[in-house]
């Protein structure tokens, strides 16, 4: 049995920018609003994830994590349903490569790898969490702060911003997190949606825009 300060390294290392999976090379959309002079400084960029992480992460994804973590999980019902959810091709491509990456991962760390022809990556994080033993709030704290983690870095690159900026967002942005969880653990299967047609056409622009730094 793994010791508490065990589980906290295990967790660290899921969410670290070190892991392996590509995450780095998607903006989730942040580089098409930039794009489109929707964010331009820190207070836009700010604005853009945040709206991203109250509307969509934490309405559809944060839920459905929570629901993959659980011993009795239906893995295939929701990966399948979290895959159905991704409104554009770039957005589902960035899932199921990321998926597929830490799904390699495990494997070669020894932990049994999810046997689905396209596991989204927020299936294989709650397969390393469960399998580590991480109880599922942290697991989920630690999956929202990646993301958002990648998505000021990406901020940073594409606008610019320096790096005090993008700290300053981290702090603030950071402190939604705590709700967003328990809301999370609260939503009934009825109250899932993935409504953000803004993103949406964000991403379907980024698809053909003509210069990109990032794959989505």
């Amino acid at each position: 049995m793994a010791t508490s300060t065990e589980k906290l390294a295990r967790l660290l290392q899921l969410a670290s920018p070190a892991l392996p999976v590509g995450a780095y090379s998607y903006s989730g959309g942040i580089e098409a609003a930039i794009e489109a002079g929707a964010v331009k400084d820190a207070e836009s960029a700010q604005c853009w994830i945040g709206d991203v992480l109250e509307h969509v992460v934490a309405r559809m994804e944060a839920p459905v994590f929570l629901r993959l973590c659980a011993a009795d999980a239906d893995i295939a019902r929701w990966n399948e349903l979290f895959l159905a959810s991704r409104e554009t091709a770039e957005l589902r491509a960035e899932t199921v490569q990321m998926g597929y990456s830490l799904n390699r991962l495990l494997s070669d760390l020894g932990i049994e790898s999810i046997r689905l022809e396209e596991p989204a990556f927020p299936t294989v994080f709650a397969r390393a969490a469960r399998t580590w033993g991480i109880e599922p709030r942290q697991a989920l704290v630690a999956y929202l702060w990646a993301w958002l983690e990648n998505q000021v870095m990406a901020a940073l690159k594409a606008v610019p911003l320096g790096q005090t900026e993008g700290q300053k967002m981290l702090l603030s942005l950071g402190e939604k997190l705590p709700k967003i969880v328990e809301d999370a653990f609260r939503a009934q299967d009825q109250d899932l949606g993935n409504f953000a047609p803004g993103l949406a056409l964000a991403s379907a622009r980024h698809e053909t825009q003509y210069s990109r730094l990032f794959r989505s």
